[in-house]
C-alpha cells in the first residue's frame, strides 16, 4: 500500500475528514472529529492506527512493522510500518479496526447520524 492508496481507503469511510492539524506533512484522518488515523508524507509509508490495548500488545509481538504507537498513547496506538511485509488487505483490516474503535466510541446520536 502506498500513501495514495492509505489516503483514498480511508477518506472513501463514512463522515472521513482529512486535516492538518499539527503541521503541514502530518495527514490525519478523521471522523466525527476524532482521529482514528495519522501519517507523515515527508518519510517512508508509516501509519498510526488506534487499537484495542490487548489486540495492540498481541500484534506488536507477532509482526516486527507494527510498533507502539509514536507520539501517541502507547496503550492505544499502533504505528504500523508499510514496508511492504503486511499485505493491503491485513493493513485495510487494521484501518477498519480503527476506525470502527473510533465509532463504536462516539454517542450514539452522532453514531446514527454517520453517513
Amino acid at each position: 500500500m502506498n500513501i495514495e492508496e492509505f489516503r483514498e481507503y480511508c477518506i472513501a469511510k463514512p463522515a472521513v475528514t482529512e486535516e492538518f492539524p499539527f503541521d503541514e506533512v502530518t495527514l490525519v484522518f478523521k471522523v466525527a472529529g476524532k482521529m482514528f488515523a495519522l501519517t507523515s508524507l515527508d518519510k517512508e509509508l508509516s501509519i498510526n492506527l488506534k487499537c484495542d490495548p490487548e489486540r495492540a500488545i498481541e500484534l506488536r509481538e507477532e509482526f516486527p512493522v507494527i510498533q507502539p504507537g509514536w507520539h501517541m498513547n502507547k496503550k492505544h496506538w499502533n504505528t504500523v510500518y508499510a514496508d511492504g511485509s503486511l499485505k493491503d488487505d491485513f493493513l485495510k483490516e487494521l484501518i477498519d479496526h480503527s476506525y470502527d474503535l473510533v465509532v463504536k466510541s462516539l454517542p450514539k446520536k452522532v453514531r446514527d447520524n454517520l453517513v
